[in-house]
Formats: C-alpha cells, structure tokens, sequence
C-alpha cells in the first residue's frame, strides 16, 4: 500500500527519542491501512530508504487524530514541506500503549534492528 502527504510539523518527541519522523496526514481519499507498525520505504531524490512507519493515533503520547508517522534508516536531511510517498511493504505489529517513554523508545529501537535486517535479507527489496 502506497500513502502518500506532505510532511508536516510534528510534537518532535520522535526526535526527542532518537528516532525523527516524517508525520504526513494522506488526502481525502486515500486507501488507508490498520493501525500498527510497518516495515515501509520511502524514495527521496531518487534513493530509496529504508523506514519505519507507525499508522495510527499514537496512544502512548496522547494522541488522537491518526496519522502516517515514517522514520527513514540511514537519512539525515529536512523533509517539512515535501511531497513524499511511503510504501507500506509489511506490518510487524500492532499499535500499543506504552507505559514509558523509554519503554516505546525501546521497541522503536527494536522494530528498526527488525525492518534493517528484513532490508539486508533481501526479504523486502522490490
């Protein structure tokens, strides 16, 4: 499944934990996948990287509208403001509360070791 949005300004605390996303909320419209977390891709100037993408409304902070939160392997750069198109290519598990910080930066930490090693089998290439 393809979602695509244009990144905006998120609460950072992605960030904050290590791992900055790019928050993108999909057109009226668009197909929209379950709550959880994906191993995803995502083609910036032509490369493709490696993600981690949460679909959902982030209930261990609080949140509550649903959004497309995508954090690239390996990419260091600003992406406010662009039109970017994330590949949703596995779900590896469900949307959960947390309860710490620590403990969801711990599975993050987790979810990201799983999609590296998905990428570098060969298991997810296209």
């Amino acid at each position: 499944m393809i979602v695509e949005g244009t990144v905006t300004e998120g609460r950072q605390l992605g960030r904050r934990l290590g791992f900055p996303t790019a928050n993108i909320e999909p057109g009226p419209g668009q197909e929209l996948p379950e709550a959880g977390v994906y191993a995803a891709a995502v083609e910036i100037d032509g490369r493709r990287y490696a993600a981690v993408s949460n679909w959902g409304t982030n209930p261990s902070v609080g949140g509550c509208s649903p959004r497309l939160e995508t954090h690239l392997l390996d990419f260091r750069g600003e992406l406010y403001g662009r039109r970017i198109r994330v590949e949703l290519l596995r779900k590896i598990r469900d949307e959960r509360r947390f309860g710490s910080l620590e403990e969801l930066r711990r599975q993050i930490e987790a979810d990201c070791r799983s999609v590296r090693a998905s990428f570098a089998a060969g298991e997810l290439l296209r």
